[in-house]
């Protein structure tokens, strides 16, 4: 079921008119947690123009639940919709940071092997 409303919510959230939202073109839904009674529903939402701009969008997502309830409601066929709960989600930028960081380490053990494998000028002699 979470996986369904992930679908359905990354889709309606395209359609949305909201400016907050700006048709969704920049933001994703990286997962959905649905609770063990189907009662409630975590959103978790991402965007590629940062954190701030992200928390603005969940706003704007927010204050358009009942459509995406509706619509969820309708493809599910459900009875009653969970309660839906957007969260801004930064997952995407702490993850590009550990990578950048360990690209930085890396390079730093690949000079350190470099500079080791060179021949000093006093070999040989």
């Amino acid at each position: 079921m979470a996986e369904d409303i992930r679908r359905i919510v990354f889709a309606k959230m395209r359609e949305l008119k909201d400016p907050r939202v700006g048709g969704g073109e920049m933001l994703t839904v990286t997962r959905c947690e649905v609770s063990h009674d189907g009662s409630y529903c975590k959103i978790y939402v991402s965007g590629l123009n940062g954190e701030e701009q992200t928390k603005n969008a969940v706003k704007g997502l927010t204050s358009a639940t009942g459509i995406f309830k509706r619509e969820i409601s309708n493809v599910l066929g459900l009875r009653k919709c969970p309660d839906l709960k957007f969260i801004a989600d930064n997952s995407g930028e702490s993850s590009q940071r550990i990578f950048d960081k360990l690209k930085s380490i890396e390079r730093e053990l690949n000079e350190k092997d470099t500079e080791q494998q060179q021949p000093s000028d006093s070999d040989g002699e």
